[in-house]
């Protein structure tokens, strides 16, 4: 699984609770417990890794959702990767996207 060079950088937040079990842009529906994110251009399906600049954390999550709607923010998160970076106390984090094939 070969991870390329950064294609961004910036803040991710986190979206789950009220949107569980609703529909995504993608037209599946949203399982906050899934390796998931909301991307607002990157097509449904891309594959990034997700990097916490402060505490080095990573996952892979799977572009399946539109967002965030939200200014300077560049990825929105389901619960289940967001715990993983350990951004959902402080709600955001810094983050690189590096996308994976």
């Amino acid at each position: 699984m070969a991870t390329s060079a950064t294609l961004q950088k910036g803040t991710a937040s986190w979206y789950g609770p009220g949107f569980h079990g609703r529909r995504t842009a993608s037209g599946e529906r949203f399982n906050s417990g899934a390796m998931t994110a909301a991307h607002r251009s990157l097509p449904f399906g891309t594959k990034l890794r997700v990097v916490n600049e402060k505490n080095g954390r990573s996952v892979v999550v799977r572009v399946n959702d539109r967002g965030p709607f939200t200014r300077n923010r560049i990825i929105d998160l389901a619960k289940e990767p967001a715990q993983e970076l350990g951004l959902t106390s402080t709600g955001t984090a810094y983050v690189s996207l590096h996308r994976v094939d």
